[in-house]
């Protein structure tokens, strides 16, 4: 996958053949410091990256919209995964998920590296989305941000697709 963003555009749309994977993207878990996790560990999910930071203002809005998607969509196959950038003290964005209660696991990412999977991709767009099917391609991504009345038609739509 190597996002070009032509016009300026700032949703991306990607079907059938024009969807590609992206590379093995996992990084240490913000929560469980040592731990790692990443995309392995969605195997057959539609998965949703969010691109956060605890200083993002946007980002305190967009959090809660997430957590609703996960929870509303769990069983059908969505698993959401936060990759945290740019917070240089842990316990800042670990507030940021305690104080909103959020169960979605996130990556801690000081210097956006595990972006580098994503060829092209602008790493300080924050907030920003990318919305894997089950096979890991990408199917959108959303340079800005987005809530769950946005992104729920295009859930609904990957995740019924057959694997």
């Amino acid at each position: 996958f190597n996002l070009v963003a032509p016009d300026g555009k700032v949703v991306l749309r990607y079907e059938g053949a024009d969807r590609k994977t992206i590379g093995d993207l996992a990084g240490d878990s913000l929560m469980e410091p040592g731990k790692q996790i990443g995309l392995a560990d969605y195997q057959g999910k539609v998965v949703l990256l969010n691109i956060w930071g605890a200083w993002c203002p946007p980002c305190r809005t967009e959090a809660p919209e997430m957590q609703k998607l996960q929870d509303d969509n769990k069983a059908a196959g969505l698993q959401v995964l936060g990759v945290d950038v740019h917070d240089d003290i842990r316990s800042q964005p670990q507030d940021f998920i305690r104080d909103r209660a959020l169960t979605y696991p996130s990556i801690y990412d000081v210097g956006a590296r595990t972006l580098l999977a994503l060829k092209g991709y602008p790493r300080n767009t924050v907030p920003s989305t990318i919305v894997l099917d089950r096979q890991h391609k990408v199917a959108a991504v959303y340079l800005r941000g987005t809530d769950a009345q946005e992104l729920q038609p295009l859930v609904k739509q990957l995740t019924d697709e057959k694997p």
